[in-house]
């Protein structure tokens, strides 16, 4: 069931443009591990920028 809630809340996240901090972090250390990884003001930061700057900044920071 709480697997249930995190997917529900990561959905609905997604749904309104809020990345998820987590997955970034664990996809920058399994595919990049010597890239620097983002605090999560930086993220949440940037995944603003991206949604809401109206350019195309819209790739994925992994």
């Amino acid at each position: 069931m709480r697997k249930f809630w995190q997917r529900l809340v990561e959905t609905t996240r997604l749904m309104v443009g809020v990345k998820d901090y987590d997955t970034y972090v664990a996809r920058r250390r399994r595919f990049n591990p010597e890239a620097k990884v983002m605090t999560k003001e930086e993220f949440f930061r940037y995944c603003q920028t991206a949604r809401y700057s109206g350019k195309s900044a819209n790739r994925c920071p992994c």
